[in-house]
């Protein structure tokens, strides 16, 4: 066991119920313990989009299990990667971080036929990601 410290990110939507969500589960399922992983929402919903558990389901990740998280300061000043998805969230911002954010449409509302190019491009994303912070 080595003592570096492992990147750590957070994924940032409204309802922590979708886009959030899928890329926390991908980072999860492509990382393993590599990476530290946080996902929240400024106004969470009561439970995932079960759209975007069924369309994750399709490509072998559960997410049946999750429950969306309110985001706190305290999240946000533990990470070292902050992406908010494109839903104009507003991140307390602290020196230090790297903030990014992924304009992706918001899954609410929408069937799981929907989803899929969503969590496609979710998927290319945190691959993109993890090049960059996976040694």
């Amino acid at each position: 066991m080595s003592d570096t410290v492992l990147p750590s990110v957070l994924f940032v939507c409204v309802h922590n119920a979708g886009r959030s969500q899928m890329a926390a589960a991908f980072l999860t399922h492509l990382a393993g313990d590599r990476v530290q992983l946080r996902s929240a929402g400024s106004a969470p919903a009561d439970a995932v989009n079960p759209a975007v558990v069924a369309a994750m389901a399709e490509v072998g990740i559960d997410v049946s299990a999750e429950v969306p998280k309110v985001l706190t300061v305290e999240a946000v000043q533990a990470s070292d990667i902050v992406i908010t998805m494109g839903c104009g969230d507003t991140c307390p911002v602290f020196p230090g971080k790297r903030y990014l954010d992924w304009q992706l449409p918001d899954p609410a509302g929408q069937g799981v036929e929907a989803v899929r190019p969503i969590r496609d491009e979710i998927e290319r994303r945190v691959r993109g990601l993890l090049d960059e912070i996976v040694l």
